[in-house]
């Protein structure tokens, strides 16, 4: 029976459904949590271990599921799948796994993309946290083997591991903004590291509760002989700062996504979201377009559906355009600024969940009791898009 009910790994699910291999996923979750998140192709076979199957559910037609190939089982932390798997191997079923972490440990996967950079010596590389769709960086010199990591997420050692595996050492740590989908690891990170932990100087507004080394806009930064200069680009929320690399590589935020723009109520309010789909306006139009068409936009996230599909790309792809692209391809850019900030303000998806706690985080008004409540708090993918 151990053989049947073999553990899965998170990294091991993702090779598997990257590589299109035939198997079925089974999510034992309640309804109400798989259909705001799951895996893609995921089938929900609601499963409590004392009071069994819910839903439509009998064993008949979970036989007839599994008869039609393999099942890789999952739920919030493996506990009811793995009571959902012994009782298919009970009746019989071998060919049956289960996921260990569930979609607790799914939640934290990452893949690491490199860019060519057409530079033998600056090194760029997007750290994708798949569930969620957060998207963060690490900026660094190969010659000066310094580098800087941009909106880490709590999983910090993700982040260094990057920096350390291309040989270079975290110098400074930024944050585009205070975050309102997740728990962000930048000030964590340059606390334990003892380097700079950097913001827009605007932050200073939002009741910023611990120390942080401002930036103002157009200011600069270096790692090694490449500049990063500070770009404020309110909208969002009115701290946004965008990073412009070495004049080339534009990091958004959550200002300008691939496939979308951010959204404004979240520190603004549902009554003054078209003040900040003002600003927004201004920032693109005024700020960010009037860039090169060939700056490469590297985004803070991208929109990852209930069912697991990312807007754009995939996971393990580059998630990323030009300006120039962006400004023919995306209906947004080409609104007057009334009928973009209606399209923004007027027509907002779903709030990511506990947002106002996770800003309280951020902000260092509110502290995180330990990782089980983090996790929590972070359960879900991002909703940072207009």
């Amino acid at each position: 029976m151990s053989k049947l009910l073999h553990q899965l790994t998170v990294g091991e699910l993702a090779d598997r459904v990257d590589a299109g291999d035939s198997f079925t996923v089974v999510d034992t979750r309640p309804p109400e949590s798989f259909e705001s998140w799951h895996i893609e192709g995921a089938v929900n076979v609601p499963f409590h271990p004392v009071d069994g199957l819910g839903g439509d559910w009998d064993w008949d037609r979970v036989g007839d599921l599994a008869a039609e190939g393999p099942v890789v089982a999952i739920c919030g932390k493996g506990l009811s799948s793995t009571s959902f798997g012994f009782e298919l191997a009970t009746r019989g079923y071998d060919d049956v796994e289960v996921v260990k972490g569930g979609m607790e440990d799914w939640s934290k996967l990452y893949e690491v993309v490199e860019l060519d950079t057409g530079d033998d010596d600056l090194f760029v590389a997007q750290v994708q946290r798949r569930a969620k769709g957060c998207l963060g960086y690490v900026v660094g010199s190969r010659s000066a083997r310094e580098a800087v990591v941009v909106d880490a997420t709590r999983q910090t050692h993700e982040f260094e591991l990057v920096a350390a595996d291309a040989g270079m050492t975290v110098t400074g740590v930024l944050d585009t903004h205070v975050h309102a989908d997740h728990v962000s690891g930048g000030r964590a990170l340059a606390d334990r590291l003892g380097v700079p932990y950097y913001l827009g100087s605007e932050a200073a507004d939002r009741d910023v509760a611990y120390e942080f080394t401002p930036l103002d806009d157009g200011e600069t930064l270096t790692v090694g002989d490449h500049d990063i200069e500070a770009i404020h680009a309110p909208g969002h929320t009115s701290d946004m700062t965008n990073y412009l690399v070495d004049g080339r590589f534009l990091l958004t935020g959550d200002t300008l996504f691939v496939e979308s723009v951010g959204r404004t109520e979240l520190q603004f309010g549902d009554d003054d979201a078209a003040t900040g789909a003002e600003l927004l306006y201004e920032t693109l139009h005024d700020t960010l377009l009037s860039l090169p068409d060939d700056t490469r936009v590297l985004p803070g996230h991208v929109s990852v559906g209930a069912d697991g599909r990312y807007g754009v790309a995939a996971p393990g792809e580059l998630v990323s355009a030009t300006l120039g692209d962006l400004r023919s391809d995306l209906d947004l850019l080409s609104m007057d600024e009334s009928a973009f900030v209606s399209r923004v303000a007027d027509d907002t998806p779903e709030k990511p969940v506990n947002y106002e706690r996770v800003i309280d985080i951020n902000t260092g008004r509110a502290s995180v009791g330990d990782e089980e409540e983090a996790t929590e708090l972070e359960l879900g993918p991002n909703n940072c898009a207009a």
